[in-house]
């Protein structure tokens, strides 16, 4: 069994900051790539950053200059540091990680239980 675990959402103003956290546990042979998704009341569930194992990051265009992740491959955690928060960075984000659970697996995909990031005065 795999499990994420999302911490760091909250509210906060227009301009200010927040460092969202997923930690995955569990059976894991290897964590290929971690991603941050946002979903928005009545939109689609969208790509906000990703980071593979080697270091390659890919940025929604909305985020790029504002959101950063980052690995601790050791631990099996992915952080987002978001600064510059604006109104329609508003949704709940999940962590998601496509991992290997056995040396003779395929990826397969898991995701996080979400967490709440709402900006607003």
């Amino acid at each position: 069994q795999v499990q994420l675990v999302e911490s760091g959402g909250g509210l906060v103003q227009p301009g200010g900051s927040l460092r969202l956290s997923c930690a995955a546990s569990g059976t894991i042979f290897r964590i290929n790539a971690m991603a941050w998704y946002r979903q928005a009341p009545g939109k689609q569930r969208e790509l906000v950053a990703a980071k593979t194992r080697g270091g390659s990051t890919n940025y929604a265009d909305s985020v790029k200059g504002r959101f950063t992740i980052s690995r601790d491959n050791a631990k099996n955690t992915v952080y987002l540091q978001m600064n510059s928060l604006k109104p329609d960075d508003t949704a709940v984000y999940y962590c998601n990680a496509r991992l290997v659970r056995n040396w003779n697996d395929r990826p397969d995909d898991y995701w996080g239980q979400g967490t709440q990031v709402t900006v607003s005065l």
